[in-house]
């Protein structure tokens, strides 16, 4: 049997070897801080979770400014002006078209043996215009054209066969094809715009483009020279009458009677003085800038047509002024014009006066419109 000291020394070595093995097992690895994983967002299921964050990488992109941006930048059109006055211009009336429909017969207002009248209508710019229109049964068609323009009247009391008629009769009477418009405003024609009497030279000039349209072809102008076209215009008329002649070319001769001014600021505090203050404030109003454009004073040289002007030496409306300055005015033009004044006549002539008047017409549109 070993002794006690063998036994001893075996008790040592076992708990030598006990330490040894346990200083060979491994060791727990050291701890590391958590990562926190990616967790379901709400709505999801687990098995959709969302991406981890993208990591951004340092650049040089400069801080956000702190004044916000405004979403929309763009700036706003301003409002286009209106031009109130533009179809009121000369250049403007010169440059448009006239016309469109035709001139219907309504019915038969009377015959005799040197013309037959008729009431007519016509188109212009939507309205509907009025009058009667004077066709001979004498002489040798195609007749030459002459279209009358009545003055101012209240319409109130206005009658298609007005003042004027007798002068129309006499040129129907020498062999002239005769219109005369109820211009607009006046019935049974349509009323419409007419700063400046402006709609009024427009009822004109669309009739003259209807006569050029029409005459000499089967209708009411079959008998109508296209070719010979006057005007005649007293008054109100005779300012309307003016105002075609600067704007259309179409017009071969031209009567002037008591004719208002081609300068409308005259004719309007005129007629505001006339009417006790009640009428003309619009036109008044407009800048005199704006007169420069509309006024017919400024384009007297656009002119082509023979023009003669008449006036009584005792008008007390219309002043005689008004029409030695257009006579002197369109002679320093070097246009073709003849001028009378008649001693004693009044605003619309009367008498020996009024016979030598329209003698000197009908002579004047024979040598300008036949000859």
């Amino acid at each position: 049997m070993p002794g006690r000291p063998y036994c001893v020394l075996l008790l040592i070595c076992a708990a030598a070897l006990g330490l040894l093995l346990a200083g060979c097992r491994a060791q727990p690895a050291a701890l590391s801080p958590a990562v926190p994983t990616a967790s379901a967002a709400p709505g999801l299921n687990a098995a959709e979770t969302l991406p981890p964050p993208a990591v951004r990488t340092a650049t040089n992109t400069p801080a956000p400014s702190l004044t916000p941006t405004p979403q929309n930048t763009a700036t706003p059109s301003p409002s286009p002006t209106v031009d109130r006055y533009a179809g009121l211009r000369i250049p403007y009336l010169a440059a448009r078209e006239y016309g469109g429909g035709e001139i219907e017969v309504v019915q038969t207002l009377a015959e005799n043996s040197y013309f037959t009248r008729l009431l007519i209508r016509y188109p212009s710019d939507g309205l509907t215009i009025y009058g009667f229109m004077n066709v001979p049964v004498r002489g040798e068609p195609p007749y030459p054209v002459v279209i009358a323009n009545h003055g101012y009247i209240e319409p109130e009391i206005y009658d298609t066969i007005d003042y004027t008629t007798r002068y129309a009769d006499s040129l129907a009477r020498a062999g002239f094809l005769v219109l005369h418009p109820n211009l607009r405003g006046y019935p049974p024609s349509d009323s419409g715009d007419n700063l400046f009497r402006v709609g009024m030279a427009i009822d004109v000039l669309n009739l003259i483009a209807l006569v050029q349209e029409q005459a000499g072809k089967p209708g009411p102008l079959e008998l109508a020279d296209p070719g010979a076209i006057g005007l005649w215009g007293h008054s109100m008329g005779g300012g309307v009458s003016t105002r075609v002649l600067t704007v259309s070319q179409a017009v071969d001769a031209a009567v002037l009677y008591a004719a208002m001014s081609p300068d409308e600021r005259q004719n309007f505090e005129a007629i505001n003085r006339w009417s006790y203050g009640q009428r003309g404030l619009d036109e008044l109003a407009v800048p005199v800038e704006e007169l420069e454009t509309i006024s017919p004073a400024g384009y007297l040289d656009q002119i082509q047509a023979a023009v003669s002007i008449h006036h009584g030496r005792s008008d007390e409306l219309v002043p005689l002024r008004w029409s030695i300055d257009l006579c002197d005015q369109l002679n320093a033009l070097g246009k073709e014009v003849e001028c009378y004044w008649y001693e004693g006549q009044p605003h619309t002539f009367y008498g020996a006066g009024d016979e030598l008047f329209m003698q000197r017409v009908i002579d004047f549109f024979n040598r300008e419109l036949r000859e």
